[in-house]
């Protein structure tokens, strides 16, 4: 019988991760941002085929959209990498989201507080599910800034669902938002596991 040998080199566990939320919140951008590796992206161009089924207010200026997901790699340790993989936002990408989801120990929320409502699709999908998630505020320049309880407030959120300001943009800010969710997860596995 072969034994392996105790000095060998162990595989890091892997740990997937999703990164969610509305259009345009910023999930491309956060995954670009954390990622070691450069990115999977399947951005494509937004045509006038997307008039009137996508809804820009709020985010006019955007000229690409997420068609089925964004890839991104961070190795912790030797023990631990973070595969995130980002959702595409937009209702018409959803049928994804279970094969995106399946496996994941949690998922981040990303939100824009000028397009708040657009947080809610994310958060009924992972709630029904037993996804545990964070909500991240994703600071966008001008936005308006709510008080965290007050997010949580209009999100209706579960009490012990962390919400945390973020900039998507900013490697260690992601990195923070990350570290929130894994510890979040942990802490609801570990209290199923007990009750």
């Amino acid at each position: 019988m072969a034994y392996a040998r105790s000095d060998q080199p162990k595989m890091p566990r892997a740990i997937k991760l999703l990164i969610a939320g509305g259009f345009g919140v910023g999930k491309t951008t956060m995954v670009g941002a954390v990622s070691e590796i450069r990115p999977l992206r399947t951005e494509e161009t937004l045509t006038d085929r997307s008039v009137g089924v996508d809804d820009l207010a709020g985010v006019e200026s955007k000229s690409t959209t997420t068609v089925a997901m964004d890839f991104g790699r961070i190795t912790i340790n030797d023990e631990f990498v973070l595969y995130l993989f980002g959702t595409p936002g937009q209702e018409r990408f959803w049928f994804l989201w279970d094969d995106l989801s399946r496996g994941a120990l949690g998922a981040v929320v990303l939100a824009d507080t000028r397009r708040l409502a657009d947080c809610f699709p994310s958060v009924d999908y992972f709630e029904r599910r037993g996804t545990p998630f964070v909500v991240a505020v994703n600071c966008f320049e001008g936005a308006p800034v709510h008080d965290l309880d007050e997010v949580k407030l209009a999100l209706n959120l579960k009490e012990d669902v962390p919400v945390i300001y973020c900039d998507a943009r900013k490697r260690e800010s992601g990195k923070e938002v990350l570290i929130t969710l894994v510890k979040h997860a942990y802490q609801k596995r570990t209290a199923v596991k007990v009750g």
